[in-house]
């Protein structure tokens, strides 16, 4: 390995922690990352999969305080116990149906061509939901997620299930579908990094346990820097995400899907390979 593979995996590490909790699609963005530097294959693959490790070690580091606190208090009623239950109860309708239809997906829906369509389906969807929440023009139901009940949990939980198509985004799916079920901007936030942690280690570990044999020595150290740049940058995003949703709504994020799904649909025509 060289200075060149250390600096694409540092780059690769940057693009998955600035994308992973943005409802914008980190596969999408490691598409094109991955094809413009040139970094492509079944170790690419492998390598995408253990740097999500480093984003989802970040929002465990952000909340660590609540965390801590969830494990001492997880079979005393109250909002820690409730929380720790609406996590698991969020996580396993995507945990179920991914373990079904994972050969599924990854057969006939890892593509350009579905990624470029789920990008645009997604920023028109989050571009609708903002138009309807401001002309109905009432609060929130939830204000935070301490205030969520389990049926909350298991809705945010079914939306998530919509991110298992490659380009939708699980934090998309679960933040506009959150602002559906009628739960705040912060607590649809907050509550999306908290699913996160076992749903992307879960499928981490999960899809690193397939891909065993394409692991080797050789690529931990690449592996070591996408992790750690992942983190660091994860850190950043969760933070400023959390500012940012406490004076804005997401519009944005929809207008920015919409032209990176066009995006990706002029480099599928211009030569991008089809396969993800």
């Amino acid at each position: 390995m060289d200075f060149l593979y250390f600096l694409k995996a540092a780059i690769l590490g940057i693009v998955e922690g600035l994308t992973e909790f943005l409802p914008v699609s980190s596969t999408g963005h490691l598409i094109l990352a991955g094809h413009a530097l040139d970094f492509n294959g079944a170790e690419a693959d492998t390598f995408y999969i253990a740097i999500q490790a480093g984003a989802i070690v970040a929002v465990c580091w952000h909340y660590r305080v609540r965390i801590l606190s969830i494990l001492r208090n997880l079979f005393k009623p109250g909002a820690d116990q409730r929380l720790a239950v609406n996590t698991v109860v969020a996580f396993l309708p995507a945990a179920v149906l991914g373990v079904m239809v994972s050969s599924v997906i990854k057969t006939y829906l890892f593509n350009v061509y579905t990624v470029a369509a789920a990008l645009v389906a997604g920023g028109l969807i989050i571009l609708w939901v903002e138009r309807f929440n401001e002309r109905r023009g009432r609060a929130p139901r939830v204000a935070t997620m301490d205030d969520m009940t389990w049926k909350d949990a298991l809705g945010v939980g079914c939306m998530q299930c919509f991110a298992l198509i490659p380009g939708t985004s699980r934090s998309g799916a679960t933040i506009i579908g959150s602002l559906v079920l009628g739960l705040s901007r912060t607590a649809a936030t907050e509550f999306s990094f908290f699913l996160a942690i076992p749903t992307i280690f879960g499928a981490t570990v999960y899809d690193l346990y397939k891909s065993r044999d394409v692991l080797s020595m050789d690529n931990l150290p690449g592996i070591g820097v996408g992790f750690v740049v992942s983190f660091l940058s994860a850190i950043v995003v969760v933070r400023w995400l959390l500012r940012y949703v406490s004076k804005n709504d997401f519009r944005i994020f929809g207008w920015y899907r919409i032209v990176f799904g066009l995006v990706i649909l002029a480099a599928g025509a211009a030569g991008l390979s089809q396969s993800v």
